[in-house]
Order: C-alpha cells, then structure tokens, then sequence
C-alpha cells in the first residue's frame, strides 16, 4: 500500500512523498535493513534497497550493516534515485554495556545508530572506522560503549533489540542490569534514545518484550518497531539459512548453530502494523525518526591533497620549475626526436593547460614519489595508461617514454575541453611497491593515506562448492559438478549461463532433488560478497584527515588502512586516487639485472638501442614465453606472421591483438609485406595513418583524422572519440554534422567525408591507447632484449618470481630445454633458496631453487644456505642433520628434499631418507636440544657420529617410482621421464614423440601416433555452440605438447584422459607460419600396450654377479597371467657363447618393471625382444 502524499518538511533532503507531515495509521519505515555488505550476514544488495522501499510504497528505508559503513554511499544514490529517502545507519558492535546473549555462536552485541546531519555522519565513520582500526587485539570489530556516547551528537540511538547489550538480561531475569543499561543509554542520547522491539516469533523476544515496554513507559522513553531484515522474500529463507552455514562452517542438518527464523524479511507496512498493532506508536516512531534525519550521504568533486613545495612558490610555479629543470636534464641524455624548439613550446603549453585546469599538484605529488622509488633503486614501469602522452610527465620522470618520439597526444590524458581529474597509473617492482606506500604515508601523513576497499564474492563455481558442503552433499559430487562450470577468471561465466551451456548439469538437475536444490541455492546466493579485502593498486591520498571524507576499514593482513567506500565510490566521495601498481615483469628485470651485474654485464634497460637484430628474431620465431604481453599462443602465432622489425611495430601488434575486429591484424601483415595495398583514406592523412599501413589502430588516430580532415582542435576530438566509442545516437549525429561540415570547409567531399567518418567511426571503439601500448611495448622489448641475448639470467629471473606456480615453472623448464639453457637439479651443496645462475668455463647454467620444492618453504631453505656458506658444503646426511634448526626443517621439508633428490650429492638413496624421515629428525632434534644445553661433550668430537642411528638398508627408488616421487615434490619431471625406459616398445608401435613430430610435421606429415603422460587438461565451452573442448598437454621424454581435443573427440576420451594418466594418443598435425598445432582424434591408456602378448624383454646378466632372488622378486611383481610380454635370460659362459631360455608366465613389461630390473645386481642390460 502506497503512503498518501505529505508536504515536504524543512530538513527533508529529497522528496520523499510521505515522511514529513502528519503521521498516518498505515506507514512504517525500515529501520534495520542488513545489504549484503554484512558479509555472509545480509543477501540484499544494497542498490536494490531503496527501490524495495519503493515498491513496498515506503517514504523512507534505513540500511544498518554491522559494524560497516561500506555501502553508505552506493545506498544513498541509488535510494535517492528511487525516490526514497536513505537513512544511513550502523548496526555498530559495543562494549561495556549490558549483557550479550549466552549462546556459543554470540557475537558482540549491537545498537543501531542513525545519522541525523553532517555532524552525526563524522560521528558515526569515526565509530565505525575506530570498531576496524583500534580492534585488533579483539576477536572482531566493536567500540567501547564510552566512545559511543562521546560522540554522540547528530545521531540517533536504538536499543539493539535481541541483538542487542539490553534483550539479553531481560532474559536471563537480570532487570535491574538491564534497566541501568537502558539508563546508561537514555544519559547518553536524551531525546534522541528508542527503545527497540522486534517479533520474529522467538521466545527470547516475547520474555524481553515485557521489560522493555515497562521500563519504557517509565521512563517516557519512545519504542520503535524493527525487523530485522536480512534477505528480501519470504521464500528466500532456506537459501539465507545456507548463506549463514557459509558464514559460520556449519550444516544446514545441524541443530546447535546459529540460524534466523523465517520471518527475517523485507516486510511490508501493513504487516508491520498486523504484527504490532497493540503498540501503533512503536510503528509511528519509525516515520518519526525518518522525519527527524535530515542527511544523506553526498558525492563531491575531487579534493586534492596540497603539495608543500618547500622553496615558498606555489604549486604552479614549482611545476614550471621543475619541468624546465627536467627537459633541460631529459634533452642532455637522449637525441631529440625533434628541434628542440618544439620540446619546448610543446612543454610551455602543456604547463599552462595543468595550471589552468588546477593540477600542478597532482603531477607534483605523483613526480615526488616516483622520483623517490628511483632514487632508492625501486624499479618503476616507463609509463601506463595515456599519461605516456604528457611531456610534463616526461621530463618530470613519471614516465619514461617521449612523447615526441612516438607520437603520443598529450590531449587523450588531460583535455582542456573536458575537465576531469588526471590518472596516472604507475607500475612498481611488485616486492618493494609497499616500500613507496610507506613513502607516502610519511610524507603526507599516515591518518591521510589509505588503500582501497575491494570485495571477493560468491562466484559460479565457488557458491556451488560452499552449498554443496553446508547441505552435505558428497564431495565428489559436488566437485564433479563444480567442473563442469567453465573457468574462465578474465571472463567469469555465471551459474546459469553454465547450466543454459552444459548438458550435463541440466542432466544432473533433472535426475537428482539433491543436484537441482544445490542448484536453486546457490543461483540465490550467487553474487553476494564473502569477505572484505584492499585493491591490488588504489591508494588515496586526502588534504585531511581520511575519516572526514570516508569510513576507514583495517584488513587484518596489511598495516594501511582502506576506506570502507570501494573503487567505484571513493572517487565520488571525494578522494583522489593513485595507482601504485605492482608489476612481476619490472621484478624479474631487476633480478635478471642483478644476476648480470655479478658478472659485470648489467645494463640499463631504459636506455637500450631498439635496433637490436637477436631480439627481434626472438619474436619474428614466436619463442616469447616469459616475454611481457607477447606470451600467449595467439600472440605468438601473430608475431611469426608479422616479423615485428621496429618498437613501433610491437607497439601496434599489442594494440591489434585485442577485442575488435581480428581482421584488421591480417590487412595490417599484408599490408606490410606488400601482399595488399596502402590506403590512408585521404593524402591529407598519409602523415598519420602511413605507420600503421592505413589501418586505424589508435584512438591517437581518430582525434588527428578529425584535427586534420575535419579541423577540430584536439581537445574537441577528444570528445569525439569517446562518443564514438559510447555511440550515443544523439551525440553522433551531432559529432557527424561537425565533422562534415568542417571536412567541407577544408575541401573534402562530402561523401568521401561521410565515408571515412563511418569508417573511424566503427574502429573507434576498438581503437587502442597509443600511449599506453607504446609504454608496454617497451616493458616487452626490454624482456625480449633479455630472452634473446640473456637466456640464462631470463629463465633464473622469470623462473624465481613463479617459485611456487610448480605449472609456471615446468613452461618454463621445457622452454629453456628449447633455449638449450640447463637447468640444475635442486642441491643443498650448490643450489640457493631462490633460483639462481653458476657459470663454469663460460657456460651458464639456472640452479633449481630449494624453495621452490613442494611443502619445504622458502624461508627454510634460507636457512639451509645460511648454515651451508657459514660451515662449508655438508658432508653428508647427518651432517646436514646435525647443523641445521630442525624447528626450520622440519619432517615435511626433510621429505620433500629426499623426494626432489636435493641430497642426491651426498645420500644418492632417496627411498631410504623418505621412509626413515622419523628417525632422522628425532637424531636432528636431539641434537639441537644438545647444542640448546650448550652440554661440553667430554668424550671428544667422534660422539656426535658415534650417535647417528643406523638406516635401514632398502632398495633406491628406481625408474617411474623415483620419477613420480619426484613429480610430486618438483611438479614435473627434471631427471629423467617414466616414458624412458618405454621407448623402444614404443617406437616398435610406431609411436612418436614431440621433438620428431614437430620436425615431420613441418615437412608435411599431419598423421601421428604419439605417447605421453598427461600434465594438464583444460576445458572450455564453444562461445558458438556451448560444447565443451578441451587444450590436453602431454609430457615425454623429448618435451610437452599441447593437443586440441574438438567436443565429440573430446565425449569419447574424457575418461582417458586424467592427469597423470599415461596415453598413447592418434593426432593429426597441422603446421604454418613455423608453428605446429595437435589435434587429438583418439586416445588410450598405455595399458593396452602393456597387455600386447606380441612383445617382449631379453634381460642381459652376469653369469657370476646375478642375484636370482633379486631378480625372481623383481619380476613376480610384475607378473600378469594371460596378458603381457613374455622374458628371457641371456647369459654369457664364461665369455665365449651365449645361453637365452625363456621364463614361464608373462609380465607387464611397464617402466616399473625395466626400472626395477636395472637396479638388480648382475643385470647388465635390457633389449626389447
């Protein structure tokens, strides 16, 4: 029902059609909504607040998140526009008053507190901020009661309801607590205190309900009717229920939990009245205090922070200052692109544009920093995003490119003719970009400086996975079906396009209650926020104090505070933003640089030549893994096609290799090569579009076609560009008249204008940020200069920044194979914690890092080194035992270094380490307990070794054994391949392995029967037909190949192909443009080869050396009745004839077998019969 109209009051700050006026029998006003701000706690978004207020014909609606005032301004906005009224609220943690209920799962009691003015919302982020900042040693956000009552002006206050300090010692019968907390409360807040009740039909509310009423009517204290909304619908409440089992770890099947009762909904008035319609006032004073608020929260043009230039100019004339200074240093260390004339006119006007526009600050405050990082050897990224296009940004060091060189427009940052703030983007070395923020912080203030709020949530697979563990339901199941949603982080698909796109959910669904309830929960739930953390890059910096402009939030794994506004909403706040981006690509340089310095062949890689012939023949070859932007198939597949032979060239493939029209890429190659003609549209153009080879790549471009066709400024092409890419009809026909018109004025026709208008006008919002893509292509050549004439320090750098991506780091072992770089086992006498370089004679070689073996932790083998170059190379076992900190290494990492083969050097018997790591440890903990007690050993230094336990002799690990072993502590295979031992039986079937395939397939052959055991599968849906296909790679002992596996292939050999799984695989090959591609047709698994009765083994021995019981143990384990090879025994007689006989039974001749019967004593070789 609709509230009837009232006449607006004095305070109202919208219209709000019924809250100011005389108060009717039928209104009620929210007062305690939860959005889903109240993480896992409230499953209403909080946009959609106020237009449910709407719906419901309610004037007004309060949204009180706990503790939170995360949603503040976003509910404000969209309350705003849907005509209702926001109450900004808080239901906010307290203690130090009252009681708290006793139950297990209890949290800190609340009260809700609702701003009534300006003044009330400072007092109410001060709380909130202060229940994140000063919490810390409490085991969630709350504020002391006296905080709470100090700053109380301007808002008002609400009990707290079952919630709440009060409700609870009205329960357990403690009513004169209750009533001196009641008091407590009245003292504080005089006329501005409510009583809160709320029914949900609970008994601890009705045995409350009493004494509140009483105490109420005593003390002439006005109650207030809540509910406590925690989801939208009523028939939301069993997917709220789960939500909470999220939350909380729990069961839906499980009694002692926390849980809310089915009335916890967005009700409306009417209900409201029904259910408290013994108390109508309790109703009438929700409308009451929604006429008593007079505040909502506001957006605001940017603040910027002052910059204290210290020589008592002002910002303006320090800026002139400096940019003067810096062209003067900048034009002493390169050559002019141009007169230097023009750097300097360019530079005059572009320092008057930021002085009109107000912005000397912001370029001052980001040069500060930057030149800050640089002096203290942080390595910064040559420029991001358009502020490439500044000279000012140039000369001040904030970039690194000139813009004069590389044609960058100074309009597509800063535009006279559209003020909006400057957004420099800047990317740091990603381990010391934390350094630069304490910079910050120090320089500007600490209660001035914060990160940025961001939110994780419950995405497709996730919720799917969380529902299906609260509900019970085998985990199997549920993993089976969490697969089946495609995995696709750059483009996260939702739970109902997976279910529109995958048969077999559907499937699942129809067959199975179970499934299809799994599946209506988590649709529900899908979307809502799981927890709070900061943005990856966002800092702001204030001209006061953060508070004053926004709520602060403390995330419990960073020392900075973060506002409680996200990205989208603290720039409406009023804050000004700085990306302090972390950048991996600047790191490994860096390290790659510090490599080369050791050896006296560090360079800077800002000043390389950009003519350098091996990098470019890296890239025209495709062999750019690990290369800055150029890594992917795609990108790689382009590259052979283009030859880039110039930076300009990178810099357009980067910029063509994005979503548009991929056609461009191929006129762009023809173009070049001479395949296709050139056509610049216009001779007046030939200038602009002549690079590019008449192909519009650049949004730089389209606002020179429109200077110079049409003669707009470039500020007014500025414009016209980003109509293009919104494509507002209006603004079109508007932007088209212009651009006709002043075509004509410069003699171009009409329809020739009208063409290319269309034309740029279709590439527009495709076209790429030139300066943005020439600052990367930089990055990209600078790691390509690297790769091509560094290979060794590239692969150390790039390998030591993925140390615990195991999937990363097996790419890059099998492109250093290519690279022909060698790549060290892991060695606690030679290899550091972090991956490293030795060179011997001249030739380079990467160390396998310690730390980068599974569950032994980097910060261990740190250790490990320590002891190792303080005491000398470790003699053997109990040596390393006896020096190391056993509370360092500890039994996991002893494990994982026996797994790797890490003491191979010094105890060759893997097996043996592995399964004796109890002993050892228990010897290694003795002795460090020893040398604790700093005991004097009076019997001499040969103790210690009279001490070490005796190891139980057992056979090494030996062939496929030793090589999973160390898969699973590596992640893939570096001494050798389970397929080895294989070979000759495989290449009787004709199977053939990578590195052979590849050089027949480039000399035509397409058909291939191929091995390998599966590494990898990835699945995708057909963006066409939504049928799955999958990218399989395979492993043998010649490298890894990847093999397109189309949907029906894919149905017939999904069961096959299970990582780890080792597969014979039918392929065809396809080759072009230097690149081979697979393609699977058929696959099964090598046991059908092993089950081949047509194969065989002659097994070589000693006449005097062999052990036959070794031999007879070896091969019963391997005994297969029916199926398999058949074995002989091939003697030599005292060295002058041979005897062969022929062993009973057959034998699974795998390379557990072969590598077992190599390890026996006497065995001198195996042939393949």
């Amino acid at each position: 029902m609709s509230e009837p109209a009232i006449p607006e009051g004095p305070e109202s700050v919208i219209d709000p059609a019924g809250v100011d006026g005389p108060l009717t029998s039928d209104g009620f006003v929210h007062l305690r909504v939860r959005s889903a701000y109240s993480l896992l706690e409230g499953a209403i978004k909080a946009s959609k607040v106020g237009a449910m207020a709407a719906d419901h014909g309610m004037p007004a609606v309060a949204v009180a998140d706990r503790a939170n005032l995360f949603g503040a301004l976003e509910f404000s906005q969209a309350a705003r526009d849907a005509g209702v009224q926001p109450l900004i609220a808080c239901a906010l943690p307290v203690l130090g008053i009252g009681g708290r209920i006793s139950d297990r799962w209890a949290k800190t009691p609340t009260v809700v507190l609702i701003c009534q003015n300006e003044q009330g919302w400072l007092n109410l982020c001060a709380l909130s901020s202060a229940a994140f900042l000063e919490s810390a040693d409490l085991p969630e956000p709350g504020v002391p009661w006296a905080m709470v009552a100090d700053k109380a002006e301007g808002l008002i206050l609400l009990s707290g309801g079952p919630d709440g300090p009060v409700d609870p010692l009205f329960v357990q019968g403690k009513g004169a607590e209750a009533g001196a907390a009641l008091a407590e409360m009245q003292a504080a807040f005089g006329d501005r205190f409510y009583v809160e009740l709320q029914r949900h039909g609970l008994p601890s509310e009705g045995a409350a309900e009493r004494g509140l009423v009483d105490w109420a009517y005593t003390a002439e204290v006005p109650l207030v009717a809540t509910n406590d909304v925690h989801y939208a619908r009523a028939e939301q409440a069993k997917s709220h229920d789960a939500l909470m089992c999220i939350a909380d770890g729990a069961f839906t099947g499980q009694e002692d939990r926390r849980r809310v009762t089915g009335q916890h909904w967005f009700k409306g008035a009417a209900a409201m009245r029904t259910l408290f319609a013994d108390l109508p006032e309790a109703c009438d004073n929700t409308i009451d205090i929604a006429r008593r608020c007079a505040f909502m929260v506001q957006t605001r043009p940017p603040i910027l922070p002052s910059f204290d230039t210290g020589d008592g100019r002002t910002e303006a004339d320090e800026l002139a200052y400096q940019a003067r200074e810096g062209l003067k240093a900048r034009l002493k260390t390169v050559i002019p692109a141009f007169p230097e004339e023009d750097y300097w006119t360019r530079l005059e006007w572009e320092v008057s544009i930021i002085q009109q526009m107000g912005f000397p600050g912001y370029f001052l405050i980001v040069s500060d920093f930057i030149k800050w990082a640089k002096s203290h050897g942080i390595p910064v990224g040559p420029g991001r995003g358009s502020g490439a296009g500044s000279l000012v940004a140039w000369v001040l060091t904030i970039t690194d490119l000139d813009p004069l060189r590389f044609g960058l427009l100074f309009e597509r940052f800063l535009n006279p003719e559209r003020v909006s703030m400057p957004d420099f983007d800047i990317d740091f070395c990603q381990e010391r970009r934390e350094e630069v923020i304490e910079y910050v912080q120090q320089r500007y203030g600490r209660d001035r400086v914060a990160q940025i709020i961001t939110f994780g949530t419950l995405q497709a697979r996730a919720v799917l996975r969380d529902v299906g563990r609260v509900l019970q339901m085998p985990l199997g199941q549920v993993d089976r079906l969490a697969k089946m949603i495609p995995a696709n982080p750059a483009n996260p698909v939702t739970l109902a396009q997976a279910i529109a796109l995958e048969p077999r959910l559907r499937e699942a669904r129809d067959d199975d209650r179970a499934v299809a309830t799994l599946l209506e929960t988590a649709l529900e739930l899908e979307g809502l926020y799981r927890n709070a953390s900061t943005h990856a890059a966002g800092i702001v910096i204030g001209d006061r104090p953060l508070v004053e402009l926004t709520p602060l939030y403390q995330d419990p794994r960073s020392d900075i505070p973060a506002t409680q506004f996200n990205m989208k909403w603290v720039e409406p706040a009023g804050l000004v933003k700085f990306d302090f981006l972390g950048l991996k690509t600047l790191t490994v340089l860096d390290r790659a640089s510090g490599y080369l310095k050791r050896r006296g062949a560090d360079r800077d890689f800002n000043l390389l030549p950009l003519d350098d012939t091996r990098t470019y023949e890296l890239m025209a070859s495709g062999q750019t893994v690990g290369v800055f932007q150029l890594e992917s198939q795609g990108m790689r597949d382009t590259l052979r096609k283009m030859r880039c032979g110039a930076i300009e060239e990178i810099t357009a493939l980067i910029s063509l290799y994005r979503p548009g029209p991929m056609e461009n890429i191929d006129v762009y190659i023809d173009r070049k090569f001479g395949r296709a003609e050139v056509d610049t549209l216009h001779p007046s153009l030939a200038g602009i579009l002549q690079e590019t080879y008449g192909v519009i790549i650049y949004q730089e471009q389209v606002m020179q076609i429109a200077q110079i066709l049409a003669g707009y400024s470039l500020g007014e092409a500025d414009l016209l560009r980003r109509a293009m890419g919104k494509k507002k009809k209006e603004e079109m026909d508007f932007q088209k008249a212009r651009f006709l018109k002043g075509a004509a004025e410069k003699g171009v026709p009409e329809a020739q204008a009208d063409f290319i208008f269309e034309l740029v006008a279709k590439f527009a919002g495709y076209g790429f940020n030139k300066s943005h893509a020439a600052a990367y292509a930089m990055i990209s050549y600078q790691t390509g200069w690297l790769k091509a004439n560094h290979p060794v320090e590239f692969f150390a750098a790039s390998m030591s920044l993925d140390l615990s991506n195991t999937d990363k780091l097996a790419v890059f072992y099998q492109d250093a194979r290519k690279f022909e770089v060698p790549v060290l086992a892991p060695d606690v006498n030679r290899s550091s914690a972090d991956f490293d370089v030795a060179y011997d004679e001249g030739t380079g070689s990467v160390l396998y890092a310690l730390g980068a073996i599974r569950n032994v932790g980097l910060e261990a083998m740190r250790h490990v080194v320590e002891v190792r170059d303080s005491g000398g190379p470790f003699a053997d076992i109990f040596d390393f035992l006896e020096r190391v900190d056993p509370r360092a290494v500890n039994k996991r990492a002893l494990e994982g270094l026996a797994k790797a083969g890490a003491f191979d050097s010094i105890h060759p018997n893997r097996g043996q380490l592995f399964d004796q790591a109890d002993v050892l440890m228990a010897y290694c903990q003795s002795v460090a307990a020893e040398r604790a007690s700093a005991q004097v050993n009076l019997f001499g230094g040969d103790q210690v070794g009279a001490g070490r336990p005796r190891l139980k002799i057992r056979e090494p690990w030996v062939g496929p054994e030793k090589l999973d072993q160390e898969l699973a502590a590596v992640g893939f295979y570096l001494s050798g391949h389970p397929l080895e031992d294989m070979t000759p039986a495989l290449k009787r079937k004709r199977v053939t392995f990578v590195a052979e395939a590849v050089q027949l397939a480039e000399s035509g052959h397409e058909a291939f029967m191929m091995a390998g055991v599966v590494r990898r599968r990835q699945e995708r849906a057909s963006q066409r037909s939504g049928e799955k296909f999958a990218f399989v790679t395979f492993s043998d002992p010649t490298g890894e190949f990847e093999c397109l596996f189309p949907p029906e292939q894919l149905r017939k050999c999904r069961e096959v192909l299970e990582v780890g799984a080792s597969v014979l695989v039918r392929i065809r090959a396809k080759s072009a443009d230097g690149e081979v591609r697979f393609f699977g047709d058929d696959a099964s698994r090598l046991d059908t080869l092993l089950d081949d009765t047509t194969i065989g083994l002659r097994i070589h021995v000693s006449s005097r050396g062999t052990d036959p019981a070794a031999l007879k143990a070896r091969l019963d384990r391997a005994s297969s009745p029916g199926k398999g090879g058949e074995v002989s025994l091939v003697a030599s007689l005292e060295g002058r004839r041979e005897v062969e006989f022929k062993l009973p039974g057959r034998y699974r001749l795998d390379g557990a077998l072969r590598g077992a019967l190599k390890s026996a004593p006497g065995v001198l070789m195996l042939e393949d019969a």
